[in-house]
Order: C-alpha cells, then structure tokens, then sequence
C-alpha cells in the first residue's frame, strides 16, 4: 500500500510545485459556522481542482464553490499549502483558503458527477475531527480562526450550533 505524506506551509506554493486542487473553509458571516459537504456520509470541503479558465486559486475555489455546494463566495484568502508526498509520484501542491459565504443558492446535483450535496455547518472547532485530516486540518483551522477574527471579526471559539443548510 502506497504512503502518503502532508506538509503543511503556511507560504505562497513554489513555482516549480503543480497545484492540483483548491479547497476552501467557508465562513458563515451570521453563525461564524464552516461549511462541510456531505455525501452519503462522506465529508469534505468545498474545492476542487484548477481549471484553464480560472485566473488564480480564488477564482477556482468560488467557481467550485457553487458548483458542489451553490455557495457564492466573497473575500477569499489564501492560508496555504499542503505539499504531498505519494510513493511514486512527484510532490504536488494542495492550496488551502477561506472566505465568506455571501449566499446560500437553492442546490442542484454537481455539473462533474452529478452529486447533490448537503451542507453541513460545523464550528471551525470541529471541523479537523469531521474531516479526519488530522494534524494539517488542525492547522489549518487555525489558520483560519486567524483570519477570521482579525480581517472579518468573526466570533470562531463562539460560533452558533452546527446545523444543515439544505
């Protein structure tokens, strides 16, 4: 069975390092609560990979955004990267970010596969156990709580209780 390894960077992705997805924590303005997708007990965050259309790593993460999970987002901010490690592969870049939740639209099944996707609204606090990333989610909701108290004064260690938004 082949191993896989995460770094986490809190620094701009090397140039020489591919990036290969971009997920996002989003932020609920009104609860301080993020938003994790659900499908059939699965769980993620919104995000998916960059696309020749999109200009930078925001614009994929607002695109992917509302095509899983019918979310506008506003104000995204980068936190940074995991680099991974898979036995024979070379090293590649997963961008991490967050931003605001400007809208919740009516959802619809996802246009790449089909899936119509819950959202489940979970405190920041929660997020790395849902997940079951282990320590680079840890650190990357920290990450996260940063920005959001001090760029949107969001309320992270108080936030409303977790919820669906469906």
């Amino acid at each position: 069975m082949a191993e896989t390894t995460y770094f986490w960077h809190e620094a701009p992705v090397p140039a020489d390092l591919p990036i290969v997805q971009v997920y996002g924590y989003l932020l609920c303005p009104e609860t301080a609560r993020v938003l994790i997708q659900e499908y059939h007990g699965e769980f993620n965050l919104p995000g998916g990979g960059p696309e020749p259309e999109d200009a930078d790593v925001a614009a994929t993460l607002v695109r992917e955004a509302m095509e899983e999970s019918q979310v506008v987002v506003v104000d995204p901010v980068y936190l940074g990267y995991q680099e991974v490690h898979e036995s024979g592969q070379e090293p590649y870049a997963q961008v991490r970010m967050t931003g605001l939740i400007a809208e919740f639209a009516e959802r619809y099944p996802d246009p790449d596969g089909g899936r119509l996707r819950r959202r489940l609204m979970a405190t920041l606090a929660d997020v790395p156990n849902i997940l079951g990333w282990g320590e680079p989610a840890v650190a990357q909701a920290k990450a996260t709580a940063r920005v959001a108290e001090q760029a949107w004064r969001l309320p992270v260690d108080s936030p409303a209780l977790a919820g669906y938004v469906d």
